[in-house]
């Protein structure tokens, strides 16, 4: 997604939208994040 995408949309498990923003934001400000996808993103960004 960081590299193709021009839009993050971050669901939780129950399909709620919790982002929807562009893919700078998204990856570019990850402490501005609701906690669940801030979690995520510490796993993900540490690879």
């Amino acid at each position: 997604a960081k590299k193709v995408s021009n839009r993050v949309i971050f669901m939780d498990v129950g399909g709620k939208i919790l982002e929807d923003c562009t893919r700078d934001d998204f990856f570019g400000h990850p402490e501005a994040r609701q906690p669940r996808t801030k979690d995520f993103l510490d796993k993900i960004l540490q690879h």
